[in-house]
């Protein structure tokens, strides 16, 4: 299955509490950190709801 490396670009400051805790979520916890996460519905969501926060590139 397909990995994806997600990067944390853009502070959360001035969006809703919920984005913040997708962010916390997806196991960032600095900005410009980096988690690898295997590709499913449920990170997708989440990763959608954060895109203008996150950076994804596909990882083999």
């Amino acid at each position: 299955m397909a990995k994806l490396k997600i990067t944390w670009k853009k502070s959360g400051i001035g969006y809703a509490k919920d984005q913040k805790a997708t962010v916390q979520a997806l196991g960032l916890r600095k900005l410009n950190s980096v988690v690898i996460k295997e590709d499913n519905p449920a990170i997708r969501g989440m990763i959608f709801k954060v895109k203008h926060l996150i950076e994804v590139e596909e990882v083999n």
